[in-house]
């Protein structure tokens, strides 16, 4: 396999040279070139099966190159270079066939993963020619077949075991060369890719540089990987094809080493869970209490569980910690050691393997109801606190493992204690509220409205403000509207009428009363008199 690298700028053509392990790629030969016309001559004299190449070059494009490559029907991947993100190059590569379009600065641990991914496709392209010469071209499927086998087996098995009339109508229906007393045993890996990892952020290279890790350490002269699929999000099924009797320890050692290397090289967390082997007559039932325990266990990351060991453990009632300590705790104001029991507790429980997700939920259950009757003492409006798309995510993912449950807990108790200080701080929440005022005079501010703003209860804010101003928040609003009125009559043209609206009433009647309230003299003879009294 050979590459040529394309790029008038020197310093990127050594850097590439330099940075990218080629030797670990299994690169033959790399080319260089530093011209699109030095590029061609190359092409044409060496065999290549990978191009990288920068687009803005002064004598001619990467873009000009790919598609003379293509109108003389070369079997090359490219891979463009480019300092700019522009939508018209994106389009020009899309539409010819370039294999990945790779903004500057280069990264190089991504753009050595692309690299693999074009070494697999040329691999690929080469592999079908010859079966198309050959006559073999089924070949080309047998792996796609492989997988639809396989993901119609593990998605049958979610809801219920598939019958073993079905494996073995499957296993005809696509010419497999399975016996119905192979012994399978699958495993299931648990991801939980880190915070603006690439496993965040392109789910495409990520997914692929697993399956290079799991194909990598799972080779194993004992058993072959028949599949690895994704079944849902994050979540994969290996299947495993026994060519000796069956040993669990070899495959949490292999587990093991997989957590090992996913932390640093995929940037992730990792749970391994170990399906029961069976003859594949049984893999039905096998799959359905693999996906069963995944569903109902807790998980601590970067641990490995077995469906054989699960299966002996006694169902345990839910124990609640002490809700009345915890209680106390939130009264006391001391809600980091309020966070602390309820970690300890999870680890406690985790440790005695009495905690799964129905135990679980119960006891979120639990401290979302503590935590939220703390905060309506305080008069804070939980509804309105709690929302938005960090909370539903939080909340969605807490029962998924014991690290989830806590991170849900400390914004739980992180957010109240925020807004704790907030509405301890009466001045502060009052200015923000008549700040409010003063920018929105025109809209309609119930005392309900202005509560939310704040997330506090109504009746609690009014007697705030009142206790603060010594004003009510009703009169309050009156005031500044007024007030606002009084200074548009005096300054504009505009008819009582509109300024009526412009201030929020709707109703002029209700209007001209409140303003002969507050200012002696209805609102149009307060217009005459401003104009009178500018004309002296």
């Amino acid at each position: 396999m050979n590459i040529l690298l394309v790029d008038d700028d020197y310093y990127v053509i050594a850097a590439l040279q330099k940075r990218i392990d080629w030797k670990f790629l299994n690169i033959e030969t790399v080319f260089t070139a530093n011209s699109v016309a030095q590029a061609r001559e190359i092409i044409e004299k060496h065999s290549v099966q990978i191009l990288i190449s920068d687009i803005e070059m002064p004598q001619g494009t990467g873009l000009e190159l790919l598609a003379w490559v293509r109108e003389n029907n070369y079997s090359i991947q490219t891979i463009l270079l480019t300092n700019y993100a522009d939508f018209n190059y994106a389009q020009k590569a899309i539409e010819l066939q370039s294999f990945e379009y790779f903004l500057k600065p280069i990264e190089f641990d991504k753009l050595t993963l692309i690299i693999q991914k074009a070494i697999v496709r040329a691999k690929e392209q080469q592999s079908n020619e010859k079966a198309i010469q050959g006559g073999y071209f089924w070949q080309k499927n047998q792996a796609k077949n492989l997988e639809h086998f396989w993901r119609k087996l593990v998605s049958g098995s979610t809801s219920f075991a598939i019958k073993p009339a079905d494996i073995a109508h499957a296993i005809e229906e696509q010419n497999l060369s399975y016996q119905m007393n192979d012994i399978i045993q699958p495993l299931l890996f648990n991801l939980f890719p880190y915070n603006g990892s690439m496993g965040k952020e392109e789910k495409d290279l990520f997914d692929f540089a697993l399956l290079n890790v799991l194909y990598e350490l799972f080779q194993n002269p004992w058993f072959s990987i028949e599949s690895i699929l994704e079944y849902k999000d994050y979540n994969w099924i290996a299947i495993l094809k026994w060519n000796q009797g069956p040993d669990s320890q070899v495959l949490e050692g292999l587990c093991a080493s997989f957590i090992q290397k996913a932390n640093p090289y995929l940037k992730c967390d990792v749970c391994c869970n170990i399906g029961l082997y069976g003859k594949l007559n049984d893999v039905g039932d096998i799959l359905k209490k693999l996906i069963n325990m995944d569903e109902e266990i807790t998980k601590s990351r970067n641990q490995t569980f077995l469906v054989e060991t699960y299966l002996l453990q006694n169902k345990t009632a839910y124990n609640p910690p002490d809700l009345v300590h915890l209680e106390e705790l939130l009264n006391q104001n001391n809600l980091s050691a309020f966070l602390e029991e309820a970690t300890q507790y999870l680890k406690m429980m985790l440790s005695n393997r009495t905690l799964d997700t129905s135990v679980l939920s119960l006891f979120r259950l639990d401290i979302v109801q503590l935590i939220y009757s703390f905060l309506k003492m305080k008069g804070i409006q939980v509804h309105k606190l709690y929302t938005g798309r960090t909370n539903d995510q939080l909340l969605m993912h807490s029962l998924t493992s014991i690290e989830d449950m806590e991170e849900y807990l400390k914004y739980l108790v992180n957010t109240a204690m925020k807004y704790r200080d907030f509405a301890a701080q009466p001045k502060s929440i009052v200015e923000e509220i008549k700040q409010y005022i003063h920018a929105h005079y025109g809209d309609d501010l119930t005392r309900n409205d202005l509560a939310e703003i704040v997330y506090l209860n109504p009746d609690y804010l009014a007697r705030l403000f009142k206790k603060e101003t010594g004003v009510s928040l009703g009169s309050y609003v009156i005031q500044v509207r007024i007030t606002a009125a009084k200074y548009l009559l005096e300054t504009t043209n505009k008819s009582v009428y509109t300024i009526a609206n412009k201030v929020g009433y709707s109703n002029y009647s209700y209007f001209s009363k409140l303003f002969k309230q507050e200012v002696g003299l209805p609102p149009n003879e307060y217009k005459k008199e401003q104009l009178s009294n500018s004309s002296l």
